[in-house]
């Protein structure tokens, strides 16, 4: 064993990875159908009006304005029907003095007209004689041409994250695809003897692979692009192997073999082969995790506990990947609550502890580093300062949903 040396605060640790890495330059072109989430490399100009003509906001009666003055319930204006207009037509007849033109919503208005009056508002005989009861104003129930988006308008602008309203401006604009900046691809890799594949046959002693599947998760709902490796050896040469393999990407993530044991070894191969900027923080889970610079990339190495890995990725992961993919940080919904039992934390370490919300109260879930169930099956967390020893049953905590 070779005991930790003075860890940093988790504070300290946020900054060192803030200041890592640079944000992706390489951008791509992709179809807006699957557009959601990712960010414009460019900014985005109109090419032409939205929408291109100007159109009926109301069904009703394409009219000139100036007709329907003095008109009332009492003493409505009549006007002669010309000809009926629907969506995706256009007229081939011109409103007069005294004439209308029966009109759908978002039919291009007809020459001569300058206002629509709603149906609600008129009443047709078979002669095709219009009674209108109101009187409208010129451009009143009208979406007149460019009212949306003038053409030469900065409708997106670059570095913007696209979501459903955003993708439609795109297709109001007749874009098929959009440039984009590429993904962070994030390398991901379990290393230990005893992990074992989804699928294999668990050999004694063995563990299924945890740590693969939920850090790849992470990356993914924080703009990432995980590329996910098969287990490592804990050997010098098997790790040191697959570092190089992983450093082909952006980001390199290792869980396990971080602590100080005589096999944990990943510390050793990182210092070999880059700068470790540090190596123990005092948090709880998660105090054996270490980060490093390896040929410019960022490599995080992450307990090999499912609850102590899948923490520090949420805590340190999450927010790299979101600056190398420009997004901005993850909002974050939290609930203030009465906390169910006393909680005792561990002396001079920050700690996040895992709760349900059971009947308005916060109630602790945290079993072990181990016992990916602390995560599981909590509904978010509080955190616990390093100076707090004990929170006291029914003191108001903050949980941070997740």
């Amino acid at each position: 064993m070779r005991p930790f040396g003075e860890t940093i605060p988790l504070e300290t640790a946020r900054a060192i990875v803030e200041r890592s890495g640079t944000p992706i330059v390489r951008v791509e072109t992709v179809p807006i159908e699957h557009a959601d989430g990712r960010v414009i490399a460019r900014d985005v100009i109109a090419p032409a009006d939205v929408p291109p003509f100007s159109r009926a906001a109301m069904d009703g009666y394409a009219v000139q304005a100036a007709d329907t003055r003095g008109a009332s319930p009492s003493q409505p204006r009549r006007l002669r029907l010309i000809a009926t207009l629907y969506t995706g037509e256009v007229s081939t007849h011109e409103v007069g003095q005294d004439e209308c033109i029966e009109i759908a919503t978002g039919a291009p208005m007809p020459d001569g007209a300058d206002a629509v009056v709603m149906v609600e508002e008129t009443d047709c005989d078979a002669a095709g004689l219009v009674d209108v009861f109101t009187e409208v104003r010129p451009a009143q129930h009208v979406g007149r041409r460019g009212a949306d988006i003038q053409a030469g308008q900065t409708v997106l602008r670059s570095g913007e994250a696209l979501n459903s309203s955003r993708v439609g401006a795109l297709a109001a604009l007749g874009m098929a695809g959009i440039e984009v900046y590429e993904r962070p691809r994030v390398a991901i890799l379990s290393t230990g003897n005893e992990i074992a594949e989804l699928g294999q046959r668990l050999e004694p002693g063995h563990i299924y692979d945890i740590n693969r599947f939920t850090l790849s998760a992470v990356v993914a709902d924080n703009g990432g692009l995980a590329v996910a490796f098969g287990p490592a050896k804990d050997t010098r040469e098997s790790l040191t192997d697959a570092l190089e393999r992983c450093l082909e990407h952006d980001v390199v993530v290792f869980s396990g073999g971080s602590s100080v044991g005589e096999r944990d070894l990943m510390i050793d191969v990182l210092s070999a082969r880059g700068d470790v900027l540090f190596h123990g923080i005092s948090v709880k889970p998660g105090k054996p995790t270490g980060f490093a610079m390896v040929d410019g990339k960022p490599v995080l190495a992450l307990p090999g506990y499912p609850a102590s890995c899948l923490t520090n990725a949420h805590i340190l992961l999450a927010p790299l990947i979101r600056r190398l993919a420009h997004l901005a940080p993850k909002l974050v919904r939290t609930l203030t609550l009465p906390l169910a039992q006393e909680i005792i934390s561990a002396p001079n370490r920050h700690q996040f502890y895992t709760v349900r919300i059971v009947d308005g109260s916060a109630v602790p879930a945290f079993k072990a580093s181990g016992d990916i169930t602390s995560l599981s099956q909590a509904d978010g967390y509080i955190e616990i300062p390093a100076a707090v020893e004990t929170v006291e049953r029914g003191s108001l905590v903050e949980v941070t949903l997740f």
